[in-house]
């Protein structure tokens, strides 16, 4: 009974590293870059719904939306600035420039507020007991999950069904092609780090209601579990940073409820290794070559 209950955590806690991954796979799927940073805007929106529900007074909901606003602003902010000027630079010279902008983030949020925890009031969603084939169960847990699989389910009809995801394919397929058929690029890769920020934005939200405790440093290890969840899934495909997520989240569950709990961050780590060794395309990727 303690093993479903784990696994229930697992998949919660894993449906956050999707949100996150999804960020990395997308901007990785259009430009070719890891952006590092990327945990940094889930730590600001973690911080911007705190402040949406302590000094606005809001309930969960609008300030998961202000939240997911207002990252997806910074994230384009952060393209337009950082990025855009490196768009026809090496690798290296953009994976340096998303390392600075990260260190920025963190540090210029510890100068703004202090390095202080803060802590996300704890009745903010309703924490019943739901009782599932005889397992006690949070509802908290459950509609995390929820919110989670719901995000998801709207990026794939946002990929998939509308103008600026034809346009985000086409782009991520081939850019010049893309540009001589008449697609915006720069305009297509500023919505892909909306819409991926967003989503941090949302993990977030998420991560402070579930875990309470929020500081400006909380962004550098999910941010690198999402990264591994986005390697185990094969970076660039959405549905894979999905499932790689979740994946991530059941292995931690399982790696503590067999008593290895100190080693559960370690485990994240230990697989990006094994996928890198065994399986470096990741579950859903095609193996080809690459010149770097």
């Amino acid at each position: 009974m303690e093993l479903f209950q784990q696994l229930v955590n697992g998949i919660s806690l894993g449906s956050i590293y999707a949100l996150i991954a999804l960020g990395y796979t997308m901007v990785y799927g259009i430009v070719k870059l890891i952006n590092f940073a990327h945990g940094d805007v889930f730590m600001v929106g973690a911080f911007i719904g705190f402040y949406s529900i302590t000094v606005l007074d809001l309930s969960f909901f609008p300030a998961l939306l202000i939240s997911m606003a207002a990252c997806a602003v910074f994230g384009v902010i952060i393209e337009r600035i950082a990025y855009k000027p490196l768009r026809n630079a090496t690798r290296i010279a953009a994976l340096i420039t998303a390392i600075g902008v990260s260190l920025m983030i963190e540090n210029g949020m510890i100068f703004i507020r202090g390095a202080q925890l803060e802590a996300y009031p704890t009745n903010l969603l309703p924490s019943e007991n739901i009782d599932i084939f005889g397992v006690s169960i949070k509802s908290q847990s459950l509609l995390i999950l929820g919110v989670s699989l719901v995000l998801m389910m709207i990026l794939q009809i946002i990929v998939h069904k509308t103008k600026i995801g034809k346009a985000m394919r086409a782009v991520s397929y081939d850019a010049e092609a893309a540009k001589l058929m008449g697609i915006n690029v720069n305009n297509t890769i500023s919505a892909t780090f909306a819409i991926g920020s967003a989503l941090a934005g949302a993990a977030g939200v998420i991560f402070g209601t579930y875990y309470i405790k929020i500081e400006p440093l909380m962004g550098v290890l999910p941010g690198l579990k999402a990264f591994v969840a986005a390697v185990l899934g094969g970076i660039g495909i959405i549905p894979g940073a999905m499932v790689g997520g979740l994946l991530l989240g059941l292995i931690e569950a399982l790696v503590s409820a067999a008593g290895f709990s100190l080693w559960r961050d370690a485990a994240a780590f230990v697989v990006l290794i094994l996928i890198l060794i065994f399986l470096p395309q990741g579950l859903f990727g095609k193996n080809k070559r690459e010149k770097v």
